[in-house]
């Protein structure tokens, strides 16, 4: 009975988040839900792209704890990246406003690529060492990051933050090193 009644709750839980979320179809409800970070984006007060970044850093961990091969992960990488593009565009559409500061699918789908292959489980102290340097990257935007905000639609949302990410990746690895070489 117990398990009933918090499944129950969780429905109830997910049907109000989900119903409250805009959009005219359950297509465009869904896509603009999972677009802004399951909600997060439309409730955070402030910085709703950092806010919204918290999902990545669960999937970030989930991923280094059930699939601990790195190609394994780039593969996951690409999948969540290209799943990411139309999601990120159907939500800009029913927004209406270019790369929307509430959509943060493009921060938390693709936060992985900005830690893989690192030890995350077992350097615990990366995990926000690696949410900083991947938040300021992405803020900042070095080339050629922001070039490619020109991109239309969910396109351009994803391929600016696909690129930071690999930035923030090679960042990431370096500090690893430079710490686990003086260890």
């Amino acid at each position: 009975m117990g398990v009933g009644v918090l499944a129950g709750v969780c429905a109830v839980f997910f049907m109000r988040c989900f119903m409250g979320v805009p959009g005219r179809t359950v297509w465009e409800r869904f896509a603009t839900w999972v677009a802004t970070g399951f909600g997060i984006g439309l409730v955070a007060p402030v910085a709703p792209g950092t806010v919204g970044s918290l999902p990545g850093v669960a999937l970030a961990l989930a991923l280094a704890a059930w699939v601990p091969d790195w190609r394994v992960q780039a593969v996951i990488c690409v999948a969540l990246t290209l799943a990411s593009i139309p999601v990120c565009d159907v939500a800009e559409r029913v927004l209406g406003r270019k790369d929307d500061g509430r959509i943060c699918a493009d921060e938390w789908m693709l936060y992985p690529i900005g830690v893989l292959g690192l030890p995350l489980l077992d350097a615990l102290w990366l995990v926000p060492v690696t949410f900083v340097v991947i938040r300021v990257i992405d803020i900042v935007k070095p080339p050629p990051a922001r070039q490619l905000q020109v991109l239309k639609g969910g396109l351009g949302i994803v391929a600016d933050d696909f690129a930071a990410n690999l930035i923030s990746l090679g960042l990431n690895w370096g500090f690893f090193r430079l710490v686990a070489d003086l260890m």
